[in-house]
């Protein structure tokens, strides 16, 4: 069940990723469009968001990797001893 409930957090972290990125792509190409906008705020809307996408995702994945590592440790232990 743990495992299960691992996996599907790291499906919902994808999605996440995939969210942002899209959501950053589509709201600095409306910035671009629109004249209190302009190109360069829609650029850095763009970029912005992409790296926070960045972030977010291996932030989450760091977290995820030392709750897989942490698992593998007990268990190594607990044949071990």
């Amino acid at each position: 069940m743990k495992d299960m409930i691992i996996k599907s957090l790291e499906l919902l972290v994808w999605l996440m990723v995939i969210l942002i990125v899209l959501g950053a792509l589509g709201g600095g190409a409306a910035m671009m469009g629109n004249p209190m906008g302009g190109f360069l705020m829609g650029l850095g809307i763009m970029i912005g968001g992409v790296l926070y996408a960045i972030i977010f995702g291996g932030i989450m994945f760091l977290v995820i990797g030392i709750h897989d590592n942490t698992k593998r440790t007990a268990e190594a232990l607990e044949r071990k001893g």
